[in-house]
C-alpha cells in the first residue's frame, strides 16, 4: 500500500483570485492587506519593514558574493525577499488608500498625462516588466538595489518630516518611482514579481490561513498497525534513582523510551522535553521518535521505512525538539504567548526539507510549539502528570493525576 501521492507539497489555501502564472495587481494588494497584522494607523512599521526587506536583498547579494553560495538557493532567497518587499510595498499602498494599479500605469506616464488612467482590476505583474534576454549581472542588480534603498530613503525622510500629512499625492509620487525601482531589480536578476508574489501569498497564508484545516494525516494509507494512534495518553514522573533525577514515562502502564535526564550541566528541565514530540504527533501527524517508540514504523514500503521513520528522521526530530527548546529557554518558555517568532519558523522548515513534515504549514508549526510549551509548562510546575494526545481532534492537554499503575 502507498502513501500519500505527494507527502512533500507544502499544503496551502489560497484565496480563489490567487493562482500561480498570473496574478493581478489589484488582487494581490487586496490579498495582503487582509494579512496585515501591524500596528493600525500609521505608515511607519510597514515603510520600517519595505526598508529592512531591501537590506536583506542586498544581504543576499553580499553572501553571494562572498561564499559562493549555489545559484540555486540565491535564486529562491531573492524571490522570496523580492516577494517580502512586494508585501511591504502592498500595505503601505493600502493603508495610503491608494491603488497599485494606477501607481503601475503611472510608471510609464508623464506630467501631462499622469491622471489619464484606470481604476481597478488592471493588469498584472507580468504587464509591468521587461521581456528578459536570461543575463543576469551581479553588479547591476547591486546597483538596482542601492537605487531602490535610496528611493525608499527619500520617502521615509520626507515621512518623517511630516510632508504627508497634507499632500497624499507626494506619496504616490515617491511610490511610483519605488515601483519602478523595484520593477528594475527584477528584471535585473531576471526574477518573474508575479512568482515573488505567489510565493509570498503562499508563505503568507502558510502562517495565516484563511481556514485552519488540517490535511489528511500523513499515515492515513498506511495499515492501522503503522499509523500513529490517533489517541493515547503518556504519564509523565520525577523519579530519583542513586541520587540522580530522571524523567520515566508511561503508556498504558508501560515504560517507554529511556529514562530521561536534562543532559546538560546547568538543570532545565529538558528531561520533560518528549512532549514536544507528542505535540508535533497531534499538530503535524509526524514524529519518527514516537514511532520508533510505539514500533509503528512503516515497514510496508521500504523507501518510507528507510528514509521517514530512520535513524536520520530520528535525529532531525530531535534536533529540532532541542533547537525549539533552546530558543523558548530565552523567552521565559513561551509562557502566556499566543505566537512564535518567524525567524523560529523559517529556521525550521529548512531543516526539515526532504522529509514529508515539509508538507505542514507555519501555522501548524506554531500550534505545535505554542501548545507543546504550554505543557511543558504544567509538567515543569508539578513534575508529574498525564498528557492527553488526540491527533484527529488536533488537541493536546495535561492532567495533574497519580498514575494508578
Amino acid at each position: 500500500m502507498s502513501n500519500l501521492v505527494d507527502p512533500f507539497e507544502l499544503i496551502v489555501e489560497l484565496p480563489n483570485s490567487i493562482s500561480k502564472g498570473s496574478i493581478g495587481m489589484l488582487d494581490y494588494q487586496t490579498e495582503a492587506a487582509k494579512t496585515d497584522k501591524m500596528p493600525k494607523n500609521s505608515l511607519e512599521t510597514p515603510l520600517l519593514g519595505l526598508f529592512g526587506e531591501v537590506g536583506s536583498l542586498l544581504s543576499e547579494l553580499k553572501k553571494k558574493r562572498r561564499d559562493n553560495i549555489s545559484d540555486v538557493k540565491y535564486n529562491e532567497a531573492v524571490i522570496e525577499e523580492l516577494g517580502d518587499v512586494l508585501w511591504y510595498f502592498a500595505i503601505i499602498i493600502s493603508r495610503a488608500g491608494l491603488d497599485i494599479t494606477v501607481l503601475a500605469q503611472r510608471m510609464f506616464r508623464e506630467f501631462s498625462d499622469w491622471d489619464e488612467v484606470e481604476h481597478k482590476h488592471w493588469g498584472t505583474f507580468g504587464d509591468i516588466q521587461s521581456h528578459s534576454n536570461g543575463e543576469v549581472s551581479d553588479e547591476e542588480f547591486g546597483k538596482c538595489l542601492v537605487d531602490l534603498a535610496g528611493k525608499i530613503g527619500d520617502l521615509v525622510k520626507d515621512f518623517n518630516a511630516g510632508k504627508f500629512t497634507t499632500n497624499r499625492d507626494l506619496l504616490s509620487a515617491h511610490l511610483v518611482e519605488i515601483f519602478k525601482a523595484i520593477v528594475a531589480a527584477a528584471d535585473a536578476v531576471d526574477v518573474l514579481l508575479e512568482d515573488a508574489a505567489y510565493h509570498n501569498l503562499r508563505k503568507i497564508f502558510s502562517r495565516w490561513p484563511i481556514a485552519e484545516n488540517y490535511a489528511p494525516l500523513i499515515d492515513t494509507l498506511m495499515p492501522i498497525d503503522e499509523q500513529l494512534p490517533r489517541q493515547f495518553k503518556i504519564y509523565f514522573e520525577e523519579q530519583k534513582v542513586n541520587h540522580k533525577t530522571y524523567v520515566i514515562q508511561k503508556c498504558n502502564g508501560i515504560i517507554i523510551g529511556d529514562r530521561l535526564t536534562d543532559n546538560k550541566q546547568i538543570k532545565d528541565d529538558y528531561r520533560f522535553h518528549d512532549v514536544f514530540h507528542i505535540a508535533f504527533a497531534v499538530y503535524l501527524g509526524w514524529s519518527p521518535v514516537l514511532r520508533a517508540l510505539f514500533h509503528l514504523k512503516r515497514k510496508s514500503v521500504s523507501e518510507t521505512d528507510e528514509n521517514q521513520d530512520g535513524a536520520r528522521a530520528i535525529l532531525i526530530e530531535e534536533g529540532v525538539a532541542t533547537f525549539v527548546f533552546g530558543y523558548g529557554l530565552k523567552l521565559n518558555l513561551y509562557k502566556n504567548a499566543t505566537k512564535v517568532e518567524y525567524d523560529l519558523l523559517k529556521s525550521i522548515k529548512k531543516f526539515v526539507e526532504g522529509y514529508e513534515v515539509q508538507r505542514c504549514a507555519l501555522w501548524q508549526w506554531e500550534k505545535a510549539i505554542i501548545n507543546g510549551f504550554k505543557v511543558f509548562n504544567e509538567l515543569k510546575k508539578h513534575r508529574k502528570g498525564y498528557v492527553l494526545a488526540d491527533l484527529e481532534a488536533h488537541t493536546l492537554e495535561f492532567k495533574l493525576e497519580k498514575d494508578p499503575q
